[in-house]
């Protein structure tokens, strides 16, 4: 009887895609096993790439929108994903906030907005989907999802009755939030935040304080957004009525985590959870021989939530080998072992550098691969 292989790892950043990785697995094991019948399932937890594993895995398809960037004036063509046959879309909000979108020098916390990821979730409720997955990682911004919601209808006033400008920097002049023409098709939709991140929204573990530095934010910027982030919480509670403040993940991607869930119903879930049921990947593992995973690092972090953990976990369940590969081993890795990791497999085949392994690594994952389908051939005998 031909094995079954079911391949499930993420991306190895900056290096391959969840589904290129899967690709030269399949080509390493089938040099051991030509007849073997091999299920590629790409994965992700909730960050960078979700949009692509998902796709890649239902055979979705990407719509692309030119919506608003981080910055008030700029411009960015952005893209969310339609899984196959569905009405749910999956938007990764850092493909219109994000990070990577800033030079250096352009990267101001007070200011930046995720009026753009606003823009991705109506273009998304315009195309008839009833449910969203919203990846919240790699933000520039610590805006509460104010822009988001601003984006979606709803209006920031001062004192005086006038809009607020956008950012983070300006949620201190709040007096009211108008939601007369909120779009009302939210009421009708779905949406789930896919994030690994616990953090509430203030505080010295709130959006602020943790990751406004690395938005370049400075001590006394930090300061000034965590106060105003504070005196937007309270006024969501007195005019929505919905305490967000300490809410676990509700300091995600600068707070837009707290913003989806004071705006909408937004459910927080883990990124692995939601992949891992949208591509059934539970199925699937139940049914195979052999299980592959692995991305870019693994340690001991790897056990929050990180993809090749959550792959172990159904592996353990339905008593399947598991095996992960992985271009760097850190500390604390034994902690896998215990939770349905079977062997955990470094690629690099020599001494390199960070760049040569980067560009190394669609043949050192095939070699590997084929190495432990050939330790799997003997005891098939």
């Amino acid at each position: 009887m031909n094995k079954k292989f079911v391949l499930a790892p993420d991306s190895f950043k900056e290096s391959l895609s969840a589904k290129e990785v899967c690709q030269a697995m399949e080509r390493g094991i089938k040099k051991v096993f030509p007849e073997a019948e091999i299920i590629l399932a790409p994965m992700a937890d909730g960050g960078e790439g979700t949009i692509e594993a998902l796709i890649d895995a239902t055979e979705g398809r990407r719509v692309f929108k030119n919506v608003r960037g981080p910055l008030e004036n700029s411009e960015v063509e952005a893209y969310f994903g339609i899984l196959e046959n569905s009405d749910t879309a999956v938007i990764e909000m850092a493909k219109a906030s994000g990070l990577e979108l800033l030079a250096l020098k352009d990267r101001n916390p007070l200011i930046t907005s995720t009026y753009g990821t606003g823009q991705l979730i109506k273009a998304a409720i315009d195309e008839g989907m009833h449910k969203i997955i919203i990846g919240i990682g790699g933000s520039a911004t610590n805006d509460g999802g104010s822009g988001m919601a601003r984006a979606l209808g709803a209006k920031f006033l001062d004192e005086k009755g006038e809009e607020i400008p956008s950012g983070g920097g300006f949620l201190k002049k709040l007096n009211q939030i108008d939601m007369s023409n909120f779009d009302k098709r939210l009421q009708e939709v779905e949406i789930f935040i896919a994030s690994d991140v616990t953090n509430p929204l203030v505080g010295k573990n709130g959006a602020s304080y943790v990751f406004g530095p690395q938005k370049g934010a400075s001590a006394k910027m930090v300061e000034e957004l965590d106060e105003n982030m504070n005196h937007y919480a309270n006024i969501i509670y007195r005019d929505l009525g919905k305490d967000i403040k300490n809410k676990a993940g509700a300091g995600a991607a600068g707070g837009l985590g707290a913003g989806l869930l004071a705006f909408t119903d937004a459910e927080m879930k883990l990124g692995i959870e939601l992949v891992a049921n949208n591509i059934h990947l539970e199925d699937k593992i139940k049914e195979a021989d052999y299980i592959f995973t692995g991305e870019g690092g693994m340690d001991y972090q790897t056990k929050f939530g990180k993809a090749p953990f959550g792959v172990s976990k159904l592996a353990k369940k339905y008593k399947k080998p598991c095996f992960a590969l992985a271009g760097h081993i850190g500390e604390g890795i034994e902690v896998l072992y215990e939770e349905g990791m079977t062997a955990i497999f470094g690629i690099q085949g020599t001494a390199q550098t960070l760049p040569e392994a980067l560009k190394s690594g669609t043949k050192n994952i095939e070699r590997t691969s084929e190495n432990i389908a050939r330790i799997l051939s003997i005891t098939e005998y």
